[in-house]
């Protein structure tokens, strides 16, 4: 029987870590990643299994020097505070072992700091390595020859997080996605051909998770709709789950444009209470996103804003994905983002600086053509070096756009629009339960009242700045007036919290105090 650790290093500051505003939420984090749990529950019952997230918890090396067998995963960017973490493991003689996106698209990164590396999904490798390495036999590198089997993947063990200190809590759907944008690296480690797990294992999967007492669920698939016909026989389903259960859950997922050309998929949806979808649209320029092999944005059914239009119409809110950089971007980029932005009515806009992962053809091309930074902390925030604007020009601008977006002016300009102004109605699949089950709705709208209170009063004690918290007073006050609905009003002061959180976060960055934090 081995003692196996599992440690997820702790992230830099980033636009979706909400590291700002967790403070007036009471939490540590924002979500578990899904591979710890999933680790869990895909090592055999005879070892011991404890799962260490250094977002929520320190590490203690003093445990671990007692472990045998420690396992650290992480992103591009956990990188250094991995190396950190696996260089003072080395010290201590820890038999080591790395897997994750970051050693999947740069294995040889940690150099002789890790004992055994795993390339790629684990989930028969991982079995396959414990029963070597008990053994005596174990390889240095594993990599599966094949995809997953999705109808094969357990249910993560949950209830070995501290699921009180997060957010938001995770699960996944599926994985891959059917499209080739040159610079993602998703199709590099899950593919281009969709897998989906059967309705059983999703369902077990919501169970387990409200299980634990989480009420908020990121859907963690990097695109949820890239198998439309076998989503909406799952999604049917989880519809099903939340009507036997009372919808306890609310979610949250990613998916692609092409969503909007689907009526009958955004109707399910709605009724299955994902509230807000995060899309990818990169760019306002369609010669852009061709350059980028990003075609599902250029298809026909309308123009990129007439799309997300469609998707907030139906009850979803839209966040999206921005990149500046792109070889057809020109120092007019960086208005034309504003002015789509706020005419799109997206508040959630994670905007950064495009950047070259290894392994993917975006990397392939600039390697060839001399215009990749070799750094491991490239100077100006990105190793991709621009054709139509200098670096220097790239990561101002960046910065600039960022300030710009959310100013309480730009920001509640496009809350507002769409809350105040278009009044669209998000929860419409739960609303409709509670019009038959009133006593239920009664008792989760009083829930929500007690909830925003309690962050409002958190909010005005902790932030500093009088500015910001007349105007958030202000701002929440225009929206109790025109729509007092509990629900409504609570997911506004969240967008507060949210709006504080980036604005903190950009202002570090124009004013020198913090290094550059690029989104992508």
């Amino acid at each position: 029987m081995a003692d196996i650790v599992f440690i997820n290093p702790r992230f830099e500051v980033s636009y979706w870590g909400m590291e700002y505003a967790l403070p007036f939420m009471g939490k540590r984090a924002n979500l578990p990643v899904a591979c710890l749990p999933l680790l869990a529950a895909l090592t055999p019952a005879e070892h011991t299994v404890t799962l260490v997230d250094e977002n929520v918890e320190a590490i203690n090396y003093e445990r671990l020097a007692k472990a045998d067998i420690v396992g650290v995963t992480g992103m591009s960017v956990q990188r250094f505070r991995m190396k950190e973490i696996l260089t003072e493991l080395k010290r201590r003689g820890v038999f080591t072992v790395v897997g994750g996106p970051l050693v999947t698209v740069q294995e040889d990164y940690f150099g002789d700091l890790a004992d055994v590396i795993f390339i790629g999904e684990a989930e028969e490798t991982w079995p396959q390595f414990l029963n070597e390495w008990k053994q005596g036999l174990h390889q240095v590198r594993y990599e599966q020859l094949e995809k997953t089997d999705m109808a094969t993947v357990p249910t993560p063990r949950f209830d070995l997080l501290k699921m009180q200190h997060y957010l938001f809590g995770s699960l996944q759907f599926s994985r891959g996605c059917p499209f080739q944008c040159e610079f993602c690296d998703i199709i590099v480690t899950f593919g281009r051909r969709p897998r989906i797990k059967t309705s059983a294992q999703i369902l077990a999967e919501l169970d387990a998770v409200n299980a634990q007492g989480v009420d908020i669920v990121f859907i963690v698939d990097d695109n949820l709709i890239g198998n439309k016909k076998a989503i909406k026989e799952v999604l049917k389903d989880v519809v099903d789950w939340q009507i036997k259960h009372g919808y306890p859950l609310t979610f949250f997922t990613e998916a692609s444009i092409d969503l909007a050309d689907d009526p009958e998929l955004m109707e399910i949806m709605v009724e299955a209470n994902i509230l807000a979808v995060f899309v990818g649209i990169e760019s306002p320029r369609e010669e852009s996103l061709r350059e980028t092999k990003k075609f599902q944005n250029v298809r026909a059914g309308g123009t990129l804003l007439e799309k997300v239009h469609r998707v907030q119409d139906a009850g979803i809110e839209v966040w999206c994905g921005m990149i500046l950089g792109f070889d057809n971007d020109d120092a007019t980029i960086f208005d034309a983002q504003r002015e789509f932005i706020r005419d799109a009515r997206i508040t959630s806009t994670m905007i950064g600086m495009l950047y070259a992962i290894p392994k993917t053809p975006l990397h392939a091309r600039l390697e060839a053509e001399g215009r990749l930074d070799p750094s491991d902390e490239p100077e100006f925030g990105t190793n991709v070096i621009p054709l139509k604007i200098s670096r220097e020009e790239l990561r101002d601008g960046y910065v600039s756009v960022m300030n710009d977006l959310y100013t309480t002016e730009a920001y509640f300009g496009r809350l507002d629009a769409l809350y105040i102004d278009a009044k669209i109605k998000m929860g419409q699949g739960r609303a409709r339960y509670w019009r038959e089950h009133r006593w239920a709705g009664f008792k989760t709208n009083a829930m929500w009242t007690v909830q925003s209170i309690g962050l409002y009063v958190r909010m005005m004690r902790g932030i500093p700045e009088a500015s910001l918290r007349r105007e958030y007073r202000k701002r929440i006050w225009n929206l109790v007036k025109a729509r007092p609905d509990p629900g409504l009003v609570l997911f506004y002061i969240i967008k507060c919290a949210m709006h504080y959180h980036a604005h903190y976060m950009a202002k570090q960055m124009a004013t020198g105090r913090s290094p550059i934090f690029n989104s992508y």
